[in-house]
């Protein structure tokens, strides 16, 4: 299949995905959070698996993450919540990896290939291998969701990827699902303050460890900033 033939065939693929989600009135429900969380808990246990879909439609489509995060822990509760975001997130990079590594490659890399986060990203893959992969996705130097297209046209491997993603996201998913989901269910109190200080010395905490591992590993951060 030719270059041109491809980008056709993924560009009317996306369309027609656009407009399946209009039509049948998903895109309403995503952009009302009362239709959203009236959506899933009125499909029952299939409220799990149609959250985990959304959250990987979310991750393809490059759209924000945080918002479907903070709703699985209002939905599902403080923990559940936490694992089900966690879930769909890592299923959801894997996904846009995929699309990137074995379908849109070229589509990619012809769009995208001068852009300059793919590539100091290329670039730091081939300096730094995993340990690079490891640091972004620790640090917010970049797009959370390009990212998971740009290393798709990197070397490295998709199992690599995918463990590395899970491990980075969970402090991040169970703490925004945990808190939304003690708001739903116990409203603001002190307790909740406590909680608030304590996740954000756990965050603070997590977001020393790239700092001194980029300096381990001498990678300047400011220089990818720039």
């Amino acid at each position: 299949m030719n270059k041109k033939l491809r980008t056709i065939l993924i560009v009317v693929a996306l369309i027609a995905v656009f407009f399946a989600m209009k039509q049948t009135g998903l895109l309403e429900i995503l952009a009302d959070f009362d239709k959203f969380q009236a959506f899933i808990e009125n499909a029952g246990t299939l409220g799990y698996g149609l959250y985990i879909l959304l959250y990987i439609l979310v991750a393809v489509f490059s759209l924000p993450a945080s918002i479907i995060t903070i709703a699985a822990g209002i939905i599902f509760g403080p923990v559940l919540g936490g694992v089900l975001a966690l879930i769909g997130g890592t299923i959801g990079a894997a996904a846009a990896f995929i699309v990137a590594r074995y379908i849109a490659r070229d589509f990619i890399v012809d769009k995208f290939g001068k852009n300059k986060i793919f590539q100091k990203i290329e670039k730091g893959v081939e300096t730094n291998g995993k340990d690079f992969l490891i640091l972004t996705r620790l640090v917010p130097v970049f797009p959370y969701n390009i990212q998971n297209y740009a290393y798709g046209v990197t070397s490295i491997n998709l199992v690599m990827f995918t463990f590395i993603s899970l491990i980075t996201m969970a402090p991040g998913a169970f703490i925004y699902a945990y808190l939304a989901g003690e708001i739903a269910v116990n409203g603001v109190s002190t307790g909740l303050f406590i909680k608030l200080l304590v996740a954000g010395l756990v965050l603070f905490g997590v977001s020393q460890i790239p700092k001194l591992f980029a300096k381990r590993k001498g990678i300047d951060l400011d220089d990818l900033k720039n």
